[in-house]
């Protein structure tokens, strides 16, 4: 993808490395977090951990992580936050995918649980990883505070029905209908930006920070997460299925609503590098440090990255 992101003190191989921390850290703390493959009722556990550990990038953990460091606080503080983060996204990948929604066979280059263990089990793979994510971040870790209360009612709300649920449903209503930008834009902030939004919050929240940084975070996570989309559309229709891991124009042959069929590739090209130009100008009256690298690096991985 071509674009102008103006971010500032971006370092690729530095980012490379922090994802991979985070990815490290993150994928410790799930594996903890997760009952193991054999407990009863074993098939529930093995589909929920088949989901989990399915090779995902672990973008929303490391936006958590890295708004815990930008707040002045290690990485590590924010490791519960990001595991239920990931539990929630991965819930949300396994029900997109079912029949009655998306229907898709293929996540991340393999088949979707639900071709693996069957709809029903899926179904409640989903529904468990859900209520995981919550568990395991009200425990914040095994050490519940003032701050996991306030992390467990934001991300119920940026999951419910004003947040992900709701923005799922104008999607699978949206299909077929006429591509309005305002109806696209409003889908996106809630189906998608808004995990991202709570990922930054959250993060912020770990290292206990100031509301006014926490109100930066806020708006650094949305515009991150309306750039992530709008990217996400592009990819739909011009990468291939190799890179992708998933069908390619899926989106087009479902008349889903997207920023694409809204505004054309070049169009919605400039507008999820606007996106990301506003997530870097977020944080920016705070000052520069290394934390800003990996946040300005995340903002322009989300509109340059290829799957």
């Amino acid at each position: 993808m071509m674009g102008a992101t103006r971010v500032a003190n971006y370092d690729e191989s530095q980012l490379q490395d922090f994802l991979q921390q985070c990815r490290c850290l993150t994928d410790s703390e799930l594996d903890h977090a997760l009952p193991p493959e054999t407990e009863v009722p074993a098939t529930l556990h093995q589909a929920m951990r088949y989901a989990v550990f399915g090779g995902g990038k672990r973008l929303r953990p490391a936006v958590c992580m890295a708004a815990a460091g930008w707040a002045g606080s290690a990485l590590e503080t924010a490791r519960p936050a990001a595991a239920a983060l990931e539990l929630l996204h991965t819930y949300t990948l396994v029900h997109d995918d079912l029949p009655c929604m998306d229907d898709d066979a293929l996540r991340r280059g393999r088949a979707t649980t639900h071709m693996v263990f069957g709809e029903a089990t899926a179904l409640l793979a989903g529904d468990a990883l859900l209520t995981l994510a919550f568990e395991w971040l009200a425990r914040g870790g095994g050490k519940a505070s003032v701050s996991s209360a306030l992390q467990v009612c934001a991300l119920a709300a940026a999951a419910g029905s004003r947040g992900v649920v709701g923005g799922q449903v104008d999607d699978l209503e949206g299909e077929g209908r006429h591509p309005d930008w305002q109806v696209v834009s409003s889908i996106h902030a809630r189906k998608t930006a808004a995990l991202f939004r709570v990922a930054a919050v959250l993060g912020g929240l770990a290292a206990n920070a100031g509301q006014a940084r926490i109100d930066a975070l806020a708006v650094y996570g949305h515009e991150l997460g309306m750039a992530f989309q709008i990217a996400d559309d592009l990819l739909n229709r011009t990468a291939s299925e190799a890179v992708l891991g998933k069908p390619v124009g899926s989106d087009r042959d479902r008349g889903k609503l997207t920023a694409v069929a809204a505004l054309g590739e070049s169009g919605a090209r400039a507008t999820a590098h606007r996106h990301a130009d506003a997530a870097v100008s977020a944080i920016q009256p705070f000052g520069q440090n290394s934390a800003n690298t990996v946040l300005n690096g995340l903002a322009k991985l989300s509109v340059e990255r290829s799957h």
